[in-house]
């Protein structure tokens, strides 16, 4: 959820002097980025993976102080909803067994956190969106006593001047006049930073973007929200509704979402920083006493709070992210379109996939952002969302059986079979990684592809035949098929081999 707040309302009074310092925070980094006053190019990754605290019977469990007491990890934090926790891994060198190092740390560490867990009355199921959870747990009392959390959700209904309410048509249609924020944590995620220098992060972001609508279809797995089956991957539509700051009179005068896709392809880190101050007003407008030119002008790195800040509340779904490692600033492309789970080893999988393809993309001499209108990829990744694995996107002839220009529909899975898969391999060789890791983890992926079958799928198929075949109502369904998915989590293995029902 971005950087830690520590404030009262009263501090959130004075917009102007914010706004203020938000310009020249976004002036120093400009002065930065053309002074060349960033890292050193590394290859470093790093993930952090939100989990969601269930009972032995899969109901959710408001637990997660608790939980987090008995883990006693830094490395384990707390997340909106009292349900929620989050692990934060740490930054690795993509480079040599890179992928099978990542497995057995966040194995290790997740095992060892449901056993923690256990003793609180809690396990640990990672998932999208927990298909057991109802509204009624997400009211303002399931909010974590955190307060970023409910002073966000203050300013955000101060905003929007009325209730939130969800309404999102998929398989079934929820309908809801009146939700808190703490609906929006019903959305668990994976996500994945990138280090990359600021003469490659326009590239590195375009590519993300490009490629997002893929590994939405080939990772979904949040198929039911409140009882409802609604989209494959119901998170995009979730966010957007649940955080939304907007009126419906904003909403016909085109006014943008804090939950965004964007609008156009970028040249530099600079430029989506600049629309985050163009055209969102601040959530949290709290000033920190540093003064960035006087920093910088001194020689020293400035932390940029408010600019930090301010970007923590708009949900880009791949994020600019400027911060200091070891005295040193940096700046990281942050890929969150992903849903967490199923399993460890497709979590890995999803990795090998994305760091992958967006090392090539990035690299190719005719980008695939120059061929694919920022338009179709943004309607991509909401037919991706919708669909899962059975999506059609829109992509560039040129790359797609050697035809002409223009952009094609094609099957995901066709997409990802015959150009994005071998763009996967390449760009794994050329970080380094090893290639039994590379082997293994991206075929997944491909077996994935052939069995048309990822998380989603897989919870949507189990639910339909428990009531089926077994005549359970929609509660019990939904229960069974969640103590099954979190039996075969533990299991370790992937989710294209588990059994339907």
């Amino acid at each position: 959820m971005g950087e830690k707040v520590v404030a009262t309302r009263a501090d959130l009074s004075d917009r102007q002097m914010y706004r203020r310092k938000l310009q020249s925070c976004l002036d120093v980094l400009e002065r930065m980025l053309r002074e060349n006053r960033f890292d050193r190019p590394r290859a470093v990754m790093g993930l952090e993976i939100e989990l969601n605290l269930a009972d032995e019977q899969g109901q959710p469990l408001m637990r997660n102080e608790q939980v987090l007491g008995a883990i006693a990890s830094s490395d384990f934090q707390t997340e909106l909803g009292q349900f929620n926790i989050e692990v934060n891994i740490a930054p690795h060198r993509l480079t040599g067994h890179v992928l099978e190092e990542l497995r057995e740390e966040i194995d290790t560490g997740l095992r060892y956190a449901d056993r923690k867990a256990a003793e609180a009355g809690a396990r640990i199921v990672m998932i999208g969106i927990l298909p057991t959870l109802e509204h009624d747990h997400t009211g303002l009392d399931s909010m974590s006593h955190n307060q970023r959390y409910s002073l966000l959700s203050d300013q955000i209904l101060a905003a929007r001047g009325e209730d939130i309410a969800l309404d999102i048509e998929g398989v079934e249609r929820l309908q809801l006049e009146s939700v808190t924020m703490v609906a929006e944590a019903a959305a668990t995620s994976l996500q994945m930073h990138l280090q990359v220098t600021p003469e490659r992060f326009s590239s590195v972001w375009n590519a993300a973007q490009a490629l997002s609508a893929a590994q939405v279809a080939l990772g979904a797995n949040s198929p039911f929200l409140f009882g409802r089956e609604l989209w494959r991957e119901t998170r995009p539509v979730l966010f957007q509704q649940a955080c939304d700051t907007r009126s419906a009179e904003l909403k016909a005068q085109g006014v943008r979402p804090i939950t965004w896709f964007g609008e156009r392809w970028v040249d530099s880190a600079l430029d989506l920083f600049a629309e985050n101050l163009r055209y969102f007003p601040a959530l949290l407008p709290i000033c920190d006493d540093e003064d960035p030119v006087k920093v910088l002008a001194s020689g020293g790195i400035p932390k940029l709070a408010e600019m930090r800040l301010h970007n923590g509340t708009i949900y880009r779904w791949n994020r600019p992210v400027y911060d200091i490692a070891d005295g040193v600033p940096h700046l990281r492309v942050e890929n969150r379109v992903l849903p967490a789970g199923p399993t460890v080893a497709d979590t890995l999988a999803n990795a090998a996939f994305y760091y992958g393809l967006v090392r090539v993309l990035a690299e190719q001499p005719r980008p695939v952002w120059t061929r694919l209108p920022f338009l179709q990829a943004d309607e991509n990744f909401h037919n991706a969302a919708r669909h899962g694995i059975d999506a059609v996107l829109q992509w560039p002839r040129a790359g797609w059986g050697g035809r002409g220009g223009g952009v094609t529909a094609v099957p995901a899975v066709d997409l990802v079979l015959n150009e994005l898969l071998p763009l996967a391999y390449q760009g794994l060789d050329e970080w380094g990684v090893e290639p039994a890791d590379r082997d293994r983890y991206l075929g997944i992926i491909e077996q994935r592809c052939l069995r048309r079958t990822n998380g989603a799928a897989w919870q949507s198929a189990t639910f339909h035949q428990l009531r089926e075949r077994f005549g359970m109502d929609r509660p019990a369904a939904l229960a069974a098929m969640t103590r099954r998915y979190a039996e075969y989590m533990r299991g370790g293995e992937p989710v294209h081999t588990w059994p339907v029902g």
